[in-house]
């Protein structure tokens, strides 16, 4: 068995094409979405992100307004910045680009942001939304892979999904989503004892620790689909959590890094700005 690669690098060029056209009917309503992404301080990594994000707003015809400021920015001139866009009707989504500097409350900035703007589904009312399967902006790392599944046409419901990480930004959302979708979803962490006992009942199997190549083929069920999250660097390349090259031999689908979950990000955050626009303008 040679594992079938999904690539999400070039679902999500297929998927924006879709965007593109939704925002060109919608330009021919007088509605243009609009987000408004905010970067404090001078982090490369950061910086990469939020022109990445930029760019591909501007691709698919979409506004995209770039708000930078120095470390120095205080909490409060960037809560007073957030009140002013959401405030402001022509912008429908807002996103402050994590992590922000020590002096600033991360939990108060995004729940500054207006839940009705809130694309990046971190607002605590989208995470309740979500849990309780109401219609919300859904975190757009686990959206995506979400949307990876359906696309790849892998069943999961009645499925075994293992998430093998907790974060708040990935883990316990993608769980929840599988869980709305009716998989039976085990979390797996730094504390899970016979942690490849545990992955090895995977149908789905979900990675997303940030540890290079701590999944490989003898942790992986025969057959089953395979999600790397996980962005490392090792030796100057980009390698993600499962190792690649044995899990490939036993796995039914597998996702690479870079070119895998990466991409999907910034197009589920194009999505939830277009479906805010739609919803701001019904």
């Amino acid at each position: 068995m040679t594992a079938e690669i999904i690539y999400g690098s070039e679902l999500a060029q297929e998927i924006r094409g879709e965007l593109k056209e939704e925002v060109e009917r919608l330009h021919q309503t007088g509605v243009r979405p609009k987000l408004s992404v905010i970067i404090i301080g001078d982090d490369p990594a950061s910086k990469s992100y939020v022109r990445g994000k930029q760019k591909a707003s501007n691709k698919i015809g979409m506004d995209a307004d770039l708000w930078e400021y120095d470390s120095s920015f205080t909490e409060q001139e960037l809560l007073d910045k957030i009140s002013e866009l959401n405030e402001d009707k022509e912008v429908h989504g807002i996103l402050v680009q994590l992590p922000l500097p020590e002096h600033i409350d991360e939990q108060k900035v995004i729940e500054a942001i207006d839940p009705a703007k809130d694309v990046d589904g971190f607002h605590p009312i989208s995470v309740g939304k979500m849990m309780t399967g109401q219609d919300t902006f859904l975190p757009c790392t686990p959206h995506g892979i979400i949307v990876m599944l359906e696309r790849a046409g892998i069943q999961v419901e009645g499925k075994h999904a293992v998430i093998l990480g907790r974060s708040n930004l990935v883990g316990k959302p993608v769980g929840q989503l599988l869980l709305n979708k009716n998989a039976t979803v085990t979390y797996c962490h730094s504390r899970t004892e016979n942690l490849q006992e545990m992955t090895r009942q995977a149908d789905i199997l979900i990675v997303a620790v940030g540890r290079p190549s701590i999944i490989s083929s003898e942790d992986i069920k025969e057959g089953a689909a395979v999600i790397d999250v996980g962005v490392n660097r090792v030796d100057g390349k980009l390698t993600g959590d499962v190792d690649f090259e044995s899990a490939k031999e036993v796995a039914s689908y597998l996702t690479p890094v870079p070119k895998g979950v990466g991409p999907m990000t910034i197009t589920m955050l194009l999505y939830n700005t277009i479906e805010s626009a739609k919803k701001f303008n019904r």
